[in-house]
């Protein structure tokens, strides 16, 4: 039985499926979406986005996260979920962080400074336009680079934002550092789901000039831990979440707790409202952007998640030590 992933190296999705299927020694072919499989892509993928797993039988699937959950439930071993529903929840939370906060990072690097938009716009030519010549890469690196920069409004990339996506680049980068330096994986000595979607945007960083610049001067663990999770074994178990909280506390209470979370219950809010836009303070600083769709429904999962673990011993006192708790219930 062997699994179809179309899918791009330069895309966050994409990598994190594809590690997560290494990981479950899942049998699976590697294809890059370029413009010679596009018929056959278009015959599965009910949206034009990467990843797309085509199963042995000819169904279709998109979306990482629905997809990690999918085979997680299929193909249990090794696991990814905790057996304590408490840190369970909070690795899907920590999943979400990277989802959709640290594309913030990786999103806004890559498309707002003119090395990191031109080595990203060829790489994305240099896949779609194949052995074509050079002139059709260096005409397709130019559309792609004016196309990319025109959507970092998308993810909340501005002027007026740009400075609190920064920080909070460097300050995660400082607290996950910290945690892994005693432990190979966020969880643990095994990958959890948090760590699938957290690594996928910080790999993706790491390939950038800007991002990958910052990340080896001053994060050894997470750049090692960045090529430990291409490929990811499990190598122990994992921690109770009482030994990790030390470390693991700070990066919920900062990020999750202090941006993540009131940034996506203001533009869940926004978007109840029918707003085109919405202002908000967000790390003692202005933020302002027009509201994310996909992002209300995945707060609202997110949500759902909590209210099936709200009673496991621990899990409320982390989450009201972090801050999490107020925007989750």
């Amino acid at each position: 039985m062997t699994y179809r992933i179309y899918g791009s190296e330069l895309s966050p999705y994409s990598v994190k499926v594809r590690s997560f299927f290494r990981y479950k020694n899942l049998d699976h072919e590697w294809i890059p979406r370029s413009p010679a499989v596009q018929a056959e892509f278009q015959k599965y993928a009910k949206l034009p986005l990467v990843p797309l797993v085509v199963t042995p039988e000819g169904e279709g699937i998109q979306d990482s996260t629905p997809i990690l959950e999918r085979f997680e439930a299929s193909h249990p071993e090794p696991s990814v979920t905790p057996a304590d529903p408490a840190l369970a929840f909070v690795s899907a939370l920590l999943e979400e962080y990277g989802d959709e906060w640290g594309n913030k990072w990786m999103f806004h690097y890559r498309w707002r400074y003119q090395p990191d938009v031109w080595s990203t716009a060829e790489r994305i030519a240099q896949q779609m336009m194949g052995a074509q010549g050079t002139l059709a890469v260096a005409q397709a690196r130019a559309a792609v680079a004016e196309r990319m920069m025109g959507r970092l409004g998308f993810v909340g990339s501005n002027a007026t934002t740009e400075p609190v996506i920064e920080a909070s680049f460097a300050k995660a980068l400082g607290l996950i550092e910290a945690h892994l330096a005693s432990r190979l994986y966020l969880l643990g000595g095994r990958p959890a789901m948090a760590d699938f979607g957290l690594w996928a945007q910080l790999y993706e960083a790491a390939t950038d000039p800007t991002p990958g610049a910052i990340m080896r001067a001053s994060a050894p663990n997470v750049m090692a831990w960045t090529q430990r999770m291409l490929s990811p074994r499990a190598e122990g178990d994992f921690e109770k979440l009482a030994d990790l909280a030390p470390t693991l506390t700070p990066l919920l209470s900062r990020e999750v707790g202090a941006l993540f979370l009131p940034w996506s219950a203001a533009n869940a809010a926004a978007i109840a409202r029918g707003d085109k836009s919405f202002t908000m303070s967000l790390g003692g600083a202005e933020w302002s952007q027009e509201p994310q769709k996909y992002h209300a429904r995945s707060l609202a999962e997110i949500r759902r998640k909590y209210v099936e673990a709200k009673d496991t011993l621990g899990l409320e006192a982390i989450l009201r030590e972090s801050g999490c708790l107020d925007f989750l219930s």
